[in-house]
């Protein structure tokens, strides 16, 4: 065991837990003020909730040995075998509690990030089932595939940090529920207009601030590869803060502080993928690559006229989507991509991309069908009048 990495694992962990609470006031500021908390519940009720059942089961699912190839083994429930020393660990020079931790912050804020699409109209208690099955049923596979040893690891397919694994992941499952639950009442036609911008540009922050743990932190030790992924995390934001809004100056004439901040999540996802195997010249071109095309993302909704309410979709969907191949084009550290002299790996890259969206929309949508058969899935519409502060919490964010 090497002190230095463990401590620096650690503090990546805090920081990665740190983000789904930025994520939670980033979404919060975005929405009407009658829906302010339980916009925020999504996100924050997720940490108690993935962490029990990470412990109990998802962390074997994901990293434990092969289950007939689709899932890892039942050797790790309850987090039996998983101590404090390297026994076991799949990082050599941390303890295995470590790594588990760490990777329970990934899996903290991956269902957290799906609300954002279905923000304003979804009843809590289908909110909390369908987060729990996805978690075990979707999340735990792709990590599993990626990461734990399944075929996409096997096939050579890069995700430095999640850009499949998180994002991809998220945003498939976004679409396909905001396509099924449907749009919010009034929906081209009523203004929803964020109540709380300074609230959302403090969620970037701490998203941006937490991400250094959720890239840096993936190299699993306090190397020099943590190095290069914490530059080329900051410079790949940076980019895309800067294109976004000079794309939406140009577009509608005006740069606003909301796209300023949808420019950096954009850029902190782009990165995610390759943060650790490209060069901080290359994450400059991702970000501002980033920045262009999920501008242009979030205005599919409009074609395409589905409530994205908070544009999971066209942040995270369509930046990871383009992260992950952009890897393939750039990745010269540690991996050799197409400008490397290695084309193969952008096709493998391409692979990996089409199989996740595949895989998590399919699934996404049966778990959809199966809990809103049951317990249903939308609020009613006098609750979605109302607010679902009241209908669904009985409280209220702000005070008359």
């Amino acid at each position: 065991m090497n002190a230095a990495d463990t401590a620096f694992v650690l503090v990546a962990s805090a920081l990665v837990l740190f983000m789904t609470p930025g994520l939670a006031l980033f979404y919060g500021g975005l929405v009407r003020s009658k829906n302010v908390l339980s916009t925020i519940m999504h996100s924050f009720i997720m940490i108690g909730l993935v962490s029990v059942l990470w412990a109990v089961a998802g962390y074997s699912l994901a990293f434990g040995k092969s289950l007939g190839g689709l899932f890892g083994g039942l050797e790790f429930l309850f987090l039996n075998g998983v101590g404090m020393g390297v026994e076991g660990s799949p990082a050599a020079t941390i303890p295995h509690l470590a790594f588990m931790i760490f990777q329970c912050m990934f899996a903290v804020i991956t269902p957290a990030l799906i609300s954002g699409a279905f923000a304003e109209r979804m009843k809590f208690a289908g909110f909390l089932v369908f987060s729990s099955l996805w978690l075990l049923l979707v999340y735990c596979p792709m990590a599993y595939w990626v990461w734990g040893g399944g075929w996409m690891q096997q096939m050579g397919a890069l995700d430095f940090a999640g850009g499949a694994v998180v994002h991809m992941s998220s945003g498939s499952a976004a679409l396909v529920v905001a396509i099924m639950l449907g749009r919010r009442k009034g929906y081209g036609h009523t203004p929803f207009i964020p109540h709380n911008l300074p609230m959302t540009v403090l969620g970037a922050g701490i998203l941006w601030f937490g991400w250094f743990g959720f890239n840096a932190g993936s190299a699993l030790a306090a190397n020099e590869v943590a190095a290069n992924a914490f530059v080329t995390t900051h410079m790949a934001t940076a980019a895309a803060s800067l294109v976004w809004i000079l794309v939406e100056w140009l577009h509608g004439g005006k740069p606003t502080t909301l796209g300023a901040a949808s420019g950096a999540v954009a850029g902190l996802v782009a990165i995610t993928p390759g943060a650790g195997f490209v060069t901080p010249g290359a994450s400059l071109i991702i970000g501002a690559a980033a920045g262009l095309v999920c501008f242009g993302g979030i205005l599919l909704k409009n074609k395409f006229k589905y409530d994205d309410a908070l544009d999971v979709v066209g942040v995270h969907g369509v930046g990871g989507t383009l992260g992950a191949l952009l890897t393939g084009v750039f990745a010269s550290v540690n991996a050799q991509g197409l400008l490397a002299g290695n084309p193969k790996q952008l096709w493998i890259q391409l692979v990996s991309v089409l199989a996740t969206w595949a895989f998590c929309g399919v699934m996404s949508a049966v778990l959809f069908k199966v809990v809103d058969a049951t317990i249903g899935m939308r609020a009613g519409d006098e609750d979605e009048v109302k607010g679902l502060d009241i209908s669904q919490h009985s409280e209220t964010g702000y005070q008359p």
